[in-house]
């Protein structure tokens, strides 16, 4: 079962706020509101490039005032406080490329009454992206056709960490990998973001395939890492232009952002020690 870090002056405060109820010899006839929200459903946690997106199913309570958003090294673990929203979203700004976060979200109303967390499996990977890279045909530009995900940068077509280079074959356009690597076109895209994990079947069996613009394409590396290459523009037949993601943990299929979040809040240290 998941569980929440609670301070020492949280619960201290709860004792106390207690004990004024029970002394107060009106207590029975208080309307003090101590019921806190439903948990948060339909959780999604989706990767970035340094940072992770969540977003979940708007509460129906009418005095809903707010949503705490907790991440864990595991499911079942502590959950720890990174940020607060008013809103059904969330970027956690601290999360680092490579390390897998799960998370979990709470609602509170405005009587400081919180909920459970939510039960969602939420979890992430966060990996790098870049947008607008460009190489050439490798038989007429053989030094800045193939491209390299481990260090992100254009390398010579026959580098040895060369992952995919570009070639016109008498005017028919092609990725091209090696033996030791895999490719699949994963077919039309509105953007980078549209294809979250690579597929587990489609590889091309004859180590290419022809490049279309608006096509997204999928590639598993020689050192067992997923990425992923969306077809941007064509030049003269001799250079395209592509955006592309890669995911830094070896076997990780996870593969997709979501942009254009507003009110993030940065990851921060939280002062809860207590198991609540």
């Amino acid at each position: 079962m998941k569980r929440i870090l609670l301070s020492v002056a949280v619960i201290t405060s709860l004792f106390l706020l207690q004990a004024c109820n029970v002394n107060d010899p009106n207590h029975h006839n208080n309307n003090y509101d101590n019921t806190p929200p439903l948990p948060p459903t339909g959780i999604q946690v989706i990767n970035g490039d340094n940072q992770v997106n969540l977003s979940w199913i708007q509460n129906r309570e009418n005095d809903l005032a707010g949503y705490n958003i907790y991440f864990s090294t595991t499911y079942d673990g502590k959950y720890t406080l990174i940020g607060t929203s008013t809103n059904n979203y969330f970027i956690d700004n601290g999360a680092q490329n490579g390390v897998l976060n799960y998370y979990a979200v709470t609602a509170f109303d405005a009587s400081g009454n919180e909920s459970a967390l939510s039960k969602d499996v939420a979890y992430a990977t966060p990996r790098p992206e870049g947008f607008n890279q460009a190489i050439s045909d490798y038989r007429q530009f053989p030094n800045t056709a193939g491209y390299s995900f481990s260090t992100y940068s254009v390398v010579p077509y026959n580098d040895s960490l060369t992952d995919f280079f570009f070639e016109n074959y008498n005017g028919k356009l092609y990725l091209d990998v090696y033996t030791d690597t895999d490719i699949l076109d994963a077919g039309p895209t509105n953007d980078i973001y549209d294809i979250a994990f690579a597929p587990a079947s489609g590889w091309s069996p004859t180590n290419d395939t022809t490049v279309v613009i608006g096509h997204t394409y999928v590639i598993l590396t020689w050192d067992n890492h997923y990425a992923k290459v969306r077809i941007k523009n064509i030049i003269n037949n001799e250079r395209i232009i592509f955006d592309w993601a890669y995911q830094l943990v070896p076997g990780n299929t996870q593969l997709k952002p979501i942009a254009n979040r507003i009110n993030y809040v940065k990851r921060g240290v939280l002062e809860r020690h207590i198991i609540r």
